[in-house]
């Protein structure tokens, strides 16, 4: 029972955070969904919020995430008496807020309900194992291209500034024989999930929210 499970730790009530999934909260898993029910308040981005607004049983407190995550664990830490949960996309610890949530709140007080991130679905998508598979990311940084393009697997969750027509680019200028998959808008009405030979990507297609599978070309 969750509710057992939700017993204080040294007088202080279990933080939750939550992953949704990729996107649609039908692929929310049932545990989360019973974490979301019983919190008092529930934290997240607008479209985070949004998306669970058709689930039933829910009485608390809906708050939206400031982009100050230092203010996120002051609120943490001065509601510890309520039960609070964060959402979260698609697995809160593959790229998302729950590493810095475990090292700002001590661990025996966090708790994390991982959601199927969109690196799984879009890989249950292909279909293709995630056997050995190196995940990264393009979020707030300059990816290490030498490093990432010698791994036969990649995944990478991309951002504005560093997108498949950067990545091909990289391929291209190595001169590597790649494949790229990527997938837009997943789990979503829109989704689309096209494979391409890096020269065919170039700066004038525009993708939607992304992930882009790199592959090498006998795979």
């Amino acid at each position: 029972q969750i509710t057992k499970r939700r017993q204080a730790v040294g007088g202080v009530q279990m933080i939750y955070v939550v992953g949704l999934g990729p996107g649609d909260v039908s692929y929310l898993t049932q545990k989360g969904d019973q974490v979301i029910k019983e919190a008092d308040i529930l934290i997240g981005a607008k479209r985070n919020l949004e998306s669970i607004e058709g689930i039933e049983g829910f009485n608390g407190t809906k708050i939206e995430m400031s982009t100050k995550l230092e203010e996120l664990v002051d609120f943490l830490k001065t509601n510890s008496d309520k039960k609070v949960t964060v959402l979260a996309s698609g697995d809160p610890l593959i790229y998302g807020i729950g590493k810095y949530l475990s090292r700002h709140i001590p661990k025996e007080k966090l708790q994390i309900i991982s959601g199927i991130s969109a690196v799984q679905y879009m890989f249950a998508r292909i279909p293709l194992d995630m056997n050995d598979l190196y995940i990264t990311s393009s979020h707030g940084k300059t990816p290490d291209f030498d490093r990432l393009l010698s791994y036969p697997k990649v995944a990478m969750v991309t951002d504005e500034l560093v997108g498949p027509s950067v990545i091909a680019a990289e391929i291209l200028k190595r001169d590597l024989e790649k494949v790229m998959i990527v997938g837009e808008n997943l789990t979503y009405s829109d989704e689309k999930i096209t494979h391409f030979k890096p020269h065919e990507i170039s700066e004038d297609i525009k993708f939607k929210r992304n992930v882009v599978v790199i592959l090498d070309e006998e795979q």
